[in-house]
């Protein structure tokens, strides 16, 4: 039962945002809003505010924006289809686009409950290194054999590496002090002084790294699209929604932080998979937004409606496709 809710919470942070950035987008730049829902199937609640249908519906799974005329020609002339190039790819782009943000709002949480390493000494582990060289609690780093350090993580590979004495600098009740000390190698075979750093839970640093966390994160996904692709990662890893269920299960069982970071993760995947040159995604119509930019009138916004339905019964069996690796991953 509880990953059960925990799937619905993640398909729900994953969706139901990325179609509120076309929603907010959509009234911005003057698009006609048919309806806005939150979930799918039957509506269980509606209420007509202005021309805007807004419904919560039974399936509490996402949910949807539709605008007027998406995929058709219309006379209004706040239909989707009549707006200009830059408007269009504006509300095309906002779904992408809050999917990001929440991935960076997830990740600067964690960042902020876990914290991050400063450059500042915490402890100082008896009979170390650092310890018979006179490091102390409080030392701030300021640099090793005069290389500047700005990070721990600067500091972890300044010493890692090295097994030769290094002199370090630091900075003491106002006062700047050098050591030298030589590492020594760890149980993970890597050089250390014996020293762990201050944790700091600074608002501003934790939405810095959770802006970095998302950025490699971004970096990871492309690379491994890059992979499928190219064949590198074969087809009967992708997963399906019964694969999502069991990776929420799985993480779960290590902590509230990794389910978080396994909402971030989802968030861009599906910011990133709209955004290919696929019909039916938000990537192929901006894909026709250019193209009819550029050759004019040669694509009907009937035959573009065509295109992008042909574009989703693909989208859904690339759907099945992934259920069918889920049911076939259980029973082996």
């Amino acid at each position: 039962m509880k990953t059960a809710i925990l799937a619905i919470i993640l398909f729900c942070i994953m969706i139901f945002p990325h179609e509120l950035g076309h929603y907010i987008a959509a009234k911005r730049m003057g698009v006609k809003v048919n309806e806005f829902a939150f979930g799918m199937g039957p509506a269980i609640y509606k209420r007509q505010k202005g021309e805007t249908l807004y419904a919560i519906r039974l399936v509490p799974i996402g949910g949807y924006c539709a605008m007027e005329a998406e995929n058709e020609a219309s006379d209004d002339d706040r239909a989707f289809s009549n707006k200009p190039w830059w408007a269009k790819i504006s509300v095309l782009l906002a779904g992408a686009a809050m999917n990001v943000l929440i991935a960076i709002l997830v990740l600067s949480i964690i960042m902020g409950y876990v914290g991050s390493a400063t450059t500042s000494i915490d402890k100082v582990q008896e009979a170390s290194p650092a310890y018979e060289a006179g490091l102390q609690t409080g030392d701030k780093i300021l640099a090793v054999d005069n290389t500047e350090i700005t990070s721990w993580q600067d500091l972890t590979t300044a010493i890692g590496k090295s097994e030769k004495p290094l002199a370090i600098k630091v900075e003491r009740d106002g006062g700047e002090l050098t050591f030298n000390t030589t590492p020594q190698k760890g149980e993970d075979g890597r050089y250390v002084v014996g020293i762990t750093p201050e944790i700091s839970h600074n608002v501003f640093t934790a939405a810095k790294n959770g802006a970095k966390a998302t950025w490699n994160m971004t970096v990871m996904m492309f690379d491994m699209l890059k992979q499928l692709i190219t064949g590198a990662v074969p087809s009967s890893e992708i997963a399906g929604p019964i694969g999502m269920v069991t990776m929420v299960n799985e993480t779960t069982n290590y902590g509230i932080t990794y389910f978080g970071y396994l909402i971030a993760l989802m968030s861009l995947n599906l910011a990133i998979l709209n955004l290919l040159p696929i019909p039916a995604l938000d990537g192929g119509r901006i894909l026709f937004v250019f193209i009819r930019m550029i050759t004019g009138k040669m694509i009907s916004d009937d035959l573009e409606g065509k295109i992008h339905a042909a574009g989703m019964v693909l989208l859904l069996g690339l759907m099945v496709f992934a259920t069918w690796n889920d049911i076939t991953r259980l029973f082996t």
